[in-house]
């Protein structure tokens, strides 16, 4: 502990015997005094407080997608679509109508639909190499906030830029915008969503929870299941906090689209999707300065030696990739979590063409369907959350609960196959669709992200959160590819996905079933140990002390 103290309190206690010591019992006292209170101001300095929790929850309703995920890439399509030509006819010639469409994209005429797709899959393969390279990069010091900074600043500048991009000729800088546009907002989630276990980490009562277990009036593992709720506390409450406030968001949209007169002609339509575009952007900013000033700078790790931040991202993700046989757990639920989010994403994209060919939405149906979606997710992921608080139900028991009603979904699907009266066939089940999907399918993306957070060691986090999501965009960039292979084979049917991905769900639970979150912890304390070992995981705040893998404290770690 003394090393805590300045360096003149050091040098003037050298000059003091251990009989010293001895003889003079009131300075031993005051000097342990001294040394517990620094510790416990070092220790309440990163305590979470409430208006930091609320600023974590704030974000989140402005980087909701609507600028990156939702209106940006329906411009986009919009654009292909309002750009591009028959190509029964001479180029350009005859506008496209309800048959084909193309436009000469990287050296070749394209269908729209295979340019979405590939500008989906560079902006990916961007994605990827930036996420593996920065991903460890919040790992170590203290500023780890700056990249969130950073890619939310640089999203919002996307999102004024559609301002500037609203004509059909333009379509080829809407490319641009897409791509930075996801790059930008899926970089920003994830180095957000990251930072939600060392809030919990540092909540009071979680901290109160911990000193209880050192002075041996708790055991380690009530503590380790109020930490796991603690997690889902604020994962679930952050998704329904961002569902509210992105209610209000879109209720305001409709007034903006009503002001500019979106029905009344393609151009104002077009011009409609730039403007809320650029209003989600304003809204994003406005929602993220609280955060980017009240978010404590935790200590992180210091770099290993012989490393530097140009290497230590993949260098990092090798050593996990190396070494994921010794986290068996994480691997297992790396499986679960690829399967299952392909099957998902499939699954929302197949509806998605289902819902094209039934009816075709303006600016102002498509914000009226968003509401819907969003309130029932609002309501889905608060009551699944009542329920988990009150019963005290693990993550991995609500996971699989969730994961039911996502293979229900490809069963609603499956019914299509053969028949044309139900299977995401008419208007009112596209509706029925966005209240199911947000009541029941929708706390996947909480309890998906808080069970990384479960299998994962604390002190590489951002690491894991960052692999986890390159595996989850590989998922969601295979699948389409997938599925337009099996319509084609079907000669066509659409519906014909749904038993793919039926039996890829019930197929991937199996590796769900298999995760033991107890033993992960136990997996992760070796892993950080062993890492520990060859001078990886200094950390900052405990001089040199490796941590724990779940408990953030060098004296408490997870054993069999």
């Amino acid at each position: 502990m003394a090393d805590s103290l300045s360096g003149t309190t050091g040098k003037q206690e050298e000059k003091f015997s251990a009989a010293d010591d001895v003889q003079d019992p009131t300075r031993q006292d005051l000097q342990q005094s001294t040394d517990v209170d620094t510790v416990n101001q070092e220790s309440s300095k990163y305590t979470t407080s409430r208006v930091e929790l609320w600023s974590y929850y704030l974000y989140y309703i402005g980087n909701n997608g609507l600028s990156g995920f939702n209106f940006g890439p329906s411009q986009f399509q919009n654009l292909l679509f309002l750009a591009g030509y028959d190509p029964s006819a001479p180029p350009f010639t005859v506008a496209c109508g309800d048959g084909a469409c193309v436009l000469p994209y990287l050296g070749r005429v394209r269908d729209i639909n295979s340019i979405v797709l590939l500008t989906n899959g560079i902006s990916f393969a961007i994605q990827a190499v930036l996420l593996l390279f920065i991903g460890a990069w919040a790992d170590y010091g203290r500023w780890r906030p700056n990249i969130t900074i950073f890619f939310t600043f640089l999203a919002v500048g996307v999102s004024f830029a559609w301002l500037g991009v609203d004509d059909p000729s333009q379509w080829r800088a809407g490319i641009a915008l897409y791509i930075l546009g996801l790059i930008t907002y899926q970089c920003a989630l994830t180095f957000w969503t990251a930072a939600f276990p060392g809030l919990a980490r540092d909540l009071p009562k979680v901290k109160e929870s911990l000193a209880e277990v050192k002075d041996g009036r708790k055991t380690l593992a009530a503590h380790a299941q109020l930490t796991s709720l603690s997690r889902n506390r604020i994962s679930n409450i952050s998704f329904t906090v961002c569902s509210a406030g992105e209610i209000v968001i879109l209720a305001i949209m409709v007034g903006i689209l009503k002001g500019l007169h979106s029905d009344e002609s393609t151009e104002n339509n077009t011009k409609a999707f730039s403007v809320l575009i650029a209003f989600s952007g304003g809204v994003w900013l406005l929602c993220a300065l609280p955060w980017f000033f009240l978010e404590k700078r935790r200590p992180g790790l210091s770099l290993p030696p012989a490393t530097s931040l140009l290497t230590i991202g993949f260098k990092q993700t090798y050593i996990a990739l190396r070494e994921c046989m010794r986290l068996k757990q994480t691997f297992l639920y790396l499986i679960f979590y690829f399967l299952m989010g392909d099957v998902l994403n499939t699954t929302v994209t197949v509806i998605a063409t289902l819902q094209n060919s039934v009816v075709s939405y303006s600016t102002f149906q498509l914000t009226l369907l968003l509401i819907v979606g969003i309130a029932t997710q609002m309501i889905g992921i608060y009551l699944f959350w009542l329920v988990q608080k009150k019963y005290k139900i693990s993550t991995k028991a609500m996971l699989s609960f969730n994961v039911f009603w996502i293979i229900v979904l490809t069963i609603w699907g499956l019914i299509g196959v053969h028949t044309d009266n139900f299977g995401f066939k008419h208007v009112w089940e596209i509706w029925l669709y966005q209240a199911y999907y947000g009541l029941m399918v929708c706390p996947w993306y909480a309890y998906s992200q808080t069970m990384i957070s479960e299998v994962s060691p604390l002190p590489q986090m951002f690491l894991f959160f960052a692999l986890f999501s390159v595996v989850g965009k590989t998922s969601a960039f295979i699948g389409p590819f997938v599925s337009s292979a099996i319509i084609t084979a079907a000669d066509n049917n659409d519906n014909m996905p749904f038993a793919f991905l039926f039996g890829l769900g019930v197929f991937s639970t199996i590796f769900l079933y298999m995760v033991d979150v107890d033993k992960s912890r136990v997996e992760c304390e070796e892993f950080i140990k062993a890492e520990g070992a060859r001078k990886a995981f200094d950390s900052e705040s405990t001089e040199g002390v490796v941590a724990s893998a779940f408990t953030g404290d060098p004296d408490l770690k997870m054993s069999a």
